[in-house]
């Protein structure tokens, strides 16, 4: 049998790791012209476990607890924060009492324009800002967390499945968050958890949209390329946004009881405006997901996405949801804003989108009133917390 040295694996894998996109099948051609049958994440185990034990894992602030039986009445979320931007937003969501924030991705920008480097050495370095970062601190202390992640800080600007070094990444992601033994227990870092009594428990879903995803198809480019976005839908069923494994789990979470369910995707679900990722560009995983919440266990519920820049208020009814009128609230970002309210609503006209297209930076809240059964959706100013969109919905 022929033996290899670290740095011989090592090596191997760089090369395959440099092209994170290549198809499975061209991967494991490459991998059989070194004379090794193993895949890139196996061969790059070796040296992630020797680079585990000398680099040293940066961990976020402690954060504060919520009992399993705390009635959740007020839930704040957001996206795309920039960890070497201001980050004054903290205590202006700490102002609004939520019971529990979400965090839902594009929590750093550590990707840096991945081109090769096996250590994620950006990505370690844009956790090591945010576990010093004293306003990050201050709010963990006060308002419990849950979090999951999007492709900056998964490590690889739209990456997905074929990111070589998505092992790493989650050990890194797993380390600093202090993820739940459930979530260590098996690739990728999607959670769920209940909170509340009979009558008044919330589901809160975190899915995870990286590990698992498929490669999205690409527009062929010309001179007349739309603006938003490169991607285009791709009719090949074979393509997974969750992977079989998440499916599964997510079909048996939404079999558990629930009075209220909080979905949340890091990229947008709904809209059909835009080329750029979303589910509309795996149309068959987006029609399986509205089938699986119309077939769940009764409860309200509401989705949450970020990613955009941008935020607003969604609403759809599909054969797919069964009659169901189903409810996405975007928020993006916390301190990374790309242009003003006015331009991004003229240039991405959306009739599922019911509100302007909120670009100044922002941030989400579900507020819920259990004694009438209905929650209400808003985004906020992340400067100075003032509305700029609303909407209440019975359930």
């Amino acid at each position: 049998m022929r033996t290899l040295s670290l740095l011989t694996l090592g090596t191997a894998a760089a090369g395959l790791a440099t092209a994170p996109l290549m198809a499975d099948a061209h991967r494991e051609t490459a991998l059989a012209d070194h004379g090794v049958s193993l895949t890139p994440e196996e061969l790059l185990a070796p040296y992630y476990a020797k680079l585990e034990e000398s680099v040293g894992l940066p961990v976020a602030p402690a954060n504060a607890s919520l009992a399993p039986e705390s009635v959740i009445t007020r839930l704040a979320f957001g996206s795309c924060n920039h960890q070497l931007r201001p980050q004054d937003y903290w205590g202006v969501i700490a102002e609004t009492n939520p019971d529990l924030f979400l965090f839902i991705g594009d929590n750093n920008y550590g990707d840096n324009g991945w081109s090769g480097d096996l250590a994620l050495t950006s990505l370690r370095e844009a956790y090591r800002v945010q576990a010093t970062t004293p306003e990050l601190g201050e709010f963990r202390a006060q308002v419990p967390m849950m979090v999951t992640w999007d492709d900056h800080d998964f490590g690889f600007n739209d990456g997905g499945a074929n990111f070589a070094p998505r092992r790493w990444s989650e050990t890194i992601y797993e380390t600093f968050w202090s993820a739940s033994d459930e979530v260590r227990s098996r690739p990728g870092i999607y959670e769920s958890r209940t909170f509340g009594i009979e009558g008044q428990r919330t589901q809160v879903i975190m899915l995870d949209t990286r590990y698992f995803r498929s490669d999205f198809d690409r527009m062929e480019y010309t001179m007349n390329r739309p603006p938003l976005g490169p991607y285009v839908p791709s009719d090949d069923e074979s393509k997974t946004m969750l992977g079989n494994a998440q499916w599964e789990w997510l079909q048996q979470e939404l079999a558990k009881p629930a009075d209220l369910r909080i979905i949340v995707s890091s990229i947008q679900i709904i809209t059909d405006a835009h080329d750029y990722e979303s589910w509309e560009q795996l149309p068959a995983e987006r029609a399986r997901l509205y089938e699986m919440l119309a077939n769940r266990a009764e409860s309200g519920m509401v989705m949450l996405s970020g990613d955009r820049h941008a935020g607003g208020i969604y609403s759809d009814v599909t054969p797919e949801t069964k009659g169901e009128r189903v409810w996405e609230l975007t928020s993006s970002s916390l301190n990374y804003s790309f242009s003003s309210t006015e331009r991004n609503t003229a240039r991405e006209p959306d009739a599922k989108r019911l509100t302007d297209f909120i670009s100044e930076e922002n941030f989400g809240l579900v507020e819920i009133d259990w004694a009438t059964r209905n929650f209400t959706i808003s985004l906020r100013g992340a400067v100075e917390g003032e509305e700029r969109v609303t909407r209440t919905v019975s359930w």
